[in-house]
């Protein structure tokens, strides 16, 4: 591991070197290029500064309890020779993290699909919920979310709805919210007040470029037509509804959010590109199933990631076993410590299968 981060470390110098010359300064591409690259090993370098520092103040320490008389100043390069060897030790695990693969989407802005699945309009009601969930995260963090199409029922649910997040790192946080989502509560339009479970999927997609993902032009129909729907927050009333037919996939996008059917035209392609993008990760994930086992956040679609259970007022998120009573708070968007919480246990997760394959 140290000799890789010597070599990080001489060229992180290289790289600052070449930021100076005057004629990287004047190719914006190569200097943007440079810049990005310095900013990814900047913590790298910084936490591996901070690392040797401790290592030094060790020996420093060592060095003078054996060589010094004066017992008062012993005790001092004792206290010394402890704090070093723990930041030491702390910053050896941090080091180890930096290390680690980075995933390539990281980040890139995601985009949202949920779909309400078993439990018929208490599903398409939670649907909703879950949407509104993830749109207050974002607000929260200052990202942008904007819906791109859903299909809403007459009494305020989604059956299913896209959107958009944009905002650095969206992926590498919102990625582990992939799966299905449990709700179990007495719903409004049940008389015997029995507990019912529905559930809903969500699948996070990241946002592809047209270098990430090729479309061809010719296996695309386009159909333009007015909105139409419940009158909601998804309807507009102008003839600029978009719908995208891949005959490769079968895929259909309809877009209709905005008044501009150039707008509704280019979120649905994005809807489009993140769609075949993500096929394509699941196909490569499904290709190297270790790499895929070895992380959270990545596996099966169908996979029971989380149970919201109303009558508890707790939420429960099975890859990690935790549980937490503030569902009212989550379902208001708080849900930075599952996502921490989930962070964690994949770091130490791939950690321990690079432990076992060094």
């Amino acid at each position: 591991m140290f000799d890789k981060l010597d070599d990080l470390l001489l060229h992180y110098e290289e790289i600052m070197n070449m930021l100076s010359e005057p004629d990287v300064a004047n190719d914006s591409r190569r200097f943007q290029k440079l810049m990005k690259e310095q900013s990814d090993l900047l913590p790298i370098v910084d936490t591996y500064k901070e690392y040797r520092a401790a290592q030094q103040n060790i020996e420093d320490s060592l060095m003078l309890i054996e060589e010094e008389s004066d017992e008062e100043m012993k005790e001092l390069a004792k206290e010394e020779l402890s704090d070093s060897r723990e930041k030491e030790k702390t910053l050896s695990e941090k080091l180890k993290v930096l290390l680690l693969p980075k995933d390539p989407n990281d980040e890139k802005n995601v985009i949202v699909e949920i779909r309400a699945g078993a439990g018929g309009e208490e599903a398409a009601l939670f649907a909703a919920e879950i949407y509104r969930m993830y749109v207050h995260y974002a607000e929260g963090r200052r990202w942008k979310a904007e819906l791109i199409e859903c299909e809403e029922t007459g009494i305020g649910g989604m059956k299913s709805v896209n959107f958009m997040v944009s905002g650095a790192g969206a992926y590498s946080v919102l990625k582990y919210e992939s799966g299905v989502h449990r709700v179990q509560r007495v719903p409004e339009t049940e008389s015997g007040g029995r507990i019912h479970t529905s559930t809903v999927t969500v699948a996070v997609m990241p946002e592809a470029e047209d270098v990430d993902i090729e479309i061809n032009e010719n296996d695309i129909r386009i159909d333009v037509m007015r909105a139409s729907g419940n009158g909601g927050q998804c309807v507009n009333t102008t003839d600029s509804a978009v719908r995208l037919t891949h005959y490769p996939t079968g895929i259909v996008i309809y877009s209709q959010t905005e008044k501009s059917q150039l707008q509704n035209k280019n979120k649905a392609f994005a809807l489009l590109r993140a769609k075949l993008y993500d096929m394509e990760m699941q196909r490569m994930q499904e290709e190297a199933s270790a790499q895929r086992l070895s992380q959270i956040g990545t596996g099966d679609r169908s996979e029971k990631i989380r149970t919201y259970n109303f009558p508890q007022g707790r939420v429960t998120d099975h890859r990690i076993n935790l549980t937490l009573y503030k569902l009212d708070k989550i379902l208001d968007g708080d849900i930075q410590e599952i996502i921490d919480s989930l962070i964690s246990a994949d770091q130490a997760k791939r950690l321990s299968a690079m432990d076992k394959a060094s």
